[in-house]
């Protein structure tokens, strides 16, 4: 009896471990499909061009395509991984950061309560092998930069994921933090080429740096019509442009964009204002948003404050100062690559945040911006501790600022939407003041 009894638990134990991946599979669509029907239908006159990445969002998240690569596939968990050298080497960057509140839930398991919402959402996607628009993952490379994917990666190791660990300093004002990290690079050049049996050349290398520099390019475009008085393009469409970067072909994406910035250029000579005509212009920093978690720049433009620039990593920092190279030979392009993502970085983690001070208020003066909405995703501690000393330079200015503490769950909603439409209203109270 105990010998049939064996095979038919684990038959049960079988069905229920299906029966969960297709409860969870289930859940993620849904929250995506609310979030992809409220960008598309929640707002007036849609951008025509913008159907482009509202069809490929609900391919890749609400009907879980996935697209088969013949190349391999390189997971990355920061910005800070060189895509150009990726690309040089033949393979495909696809970005893991995550922002499913339903893996949020179940990466919940591995780490502290109080814990960074991407990171656990990042753990959850990982275990249930639910890569966005990827068939597989052959390797994945993390930075040694934010301190808590740098604790869980063990987990991910443990998951049976081939991991490259990849150094980043924490200081970047000095020509030791600069050579430190370029040779971090340099090395995880070779033992990348290494790795996929790929021999970097510089006609690749070149060729990456150019790639990757139109992407920028149309990224920079699109932006600049963002500084007009009558600002043509919404914010949460640029956040799900940005968004797409992080598993759209590049080439394509870049093709798409420049269809955008078309489209809206148009929009400009015509005299096209995307918001009311006393929006508050608002500067978006701190934790990023990620696709489907885009409550909190939904409910500022819902409650009719249009987010005209922003500082995170997932739109505005993704598209730093391109590479600038002095000489064209291997290693001088890879150098050149390794300074751009240093010396344009203004991450928290860092020691000192000189840069990110200085960053904020260039985009204060270029966007006019009327505030700043400051998100921290409760447990980044980084975020937290920094937004003290970015709220003393906003007063200084003149900037009204709003700190916002949240996490991936759609529970928070009422409570923040009325702190969101309380600021907004007092920064219109504060423009009629002034006229």
């Amino acid at each position: 009896m105990q010998k049939n009894d064996t095979p038919k638990k684990s038959q049960k134990r079988a069905r229920k471990i299906e029966d969960f991946k297709a409860r969870h599979k289930r859940h993620k669509a849904m929250e995506a499909v609310k979030v992809l029907d409220e960008i598309k239908y929640g707002f007036a006159d849609p951008l025509e061009s913008m159907n482009y990445f509202y069809d490929l969002f609900d391919k890749v998240y609400c009907q879980d395509n996935k697209e088969v690569v013949n190349k391999p596939v390189i997971g990355t968990l920061c910005i800070q991984i060189p895509y150009e050298i990726i690309y040089a080497l033949d393979a495909v960057p696809l970005r893991l950061c995550n922002g499913h509140h339903t893996d949020e839930q179940n990466g919940g398991e591995f780490m502290p309560a109080k814990s960074c919402s991407l990171v656990k959402a990042t753990l959850g996607m990982l275990q249930q092998k639910s890569f966005p628009f990827r068939d597989r993952i052959d390797l994945i490379v993390h930075p040694t930069t934010c301190d808590q994917k740098t604790k869980s990666i063990s987990t991910v190791e443990e998951m049976g994921y081939d991991v490259y660990h990849m150094e980043f300093p924490r200081v970047k004002e000095s020509e030791e933090s600069r050579e430190y990290w370029r040779r971090s690079v340099r090395k995880f050049t070779k033992d990348l080429s290494k790795e996929l049996g790929q021999k970097l050349t510089r006609k690749r290398v070149k060729e990456a740096i150019v790639k990757v520099g139109k992407a920028q390019i149309a990224y920079h475009r699109l932006n600049e019509l963002r500084k007009l008085e009558s600002v043509p393009i919404l914010g949460k469409d640029i956040f799900l442009i940005t968004n797409a970067f992080f598993f759209d072909d590049i080439e394509r994406w870049t093709e798409m964009t420049i269809k955008v910035c078309e489209e809206v250029e148009q929009r400009a000579k015509d005299g096209f204002n995307a918001a009311g005509r006393r929006s508050p212009r608002i500067l978006y920093t701190g934790s990023p948003p990620v696709f489907p978690n885009l409550k909190l720049p939904l409910m500022i433009e819902q409650a009719d404050g249009i987010i005209v620039a922003d500082e995170s990593c997932s739109a505005n920092r993704l598209f730093n100062d391109m590479v600038s190279v002095d000489e064209w030979f291997l290693y001088d392009m890879v150098d050149a690559i390794a300074d751009r993502y240093l010396k344009g970085c203004t991450c928290p983690i860092f020691t000192r945040n000189d840069d990110r001070k200085r960053r904020l208020k260039e985009l204060v003066e270029a966007y006019n911006i009327d505030g700043v909405v400051y998100q921290s995703f409760a447990g980044c501690q980084v975020y937290e501790m920094e937004h003290r000393s970015i709220q003393q330079e906003m007063e200084k200015i003149g900037i009204p600022m709003l700190y916002v503490e949240t996490d991936y769950s759609p529970g928070q909603g009422g409570q923040l939407s009325t702190r969101i439409e309380a600021f907004i209203e007092s920064m219109k109270v504060r423009k009629r003041g002034s006229v």
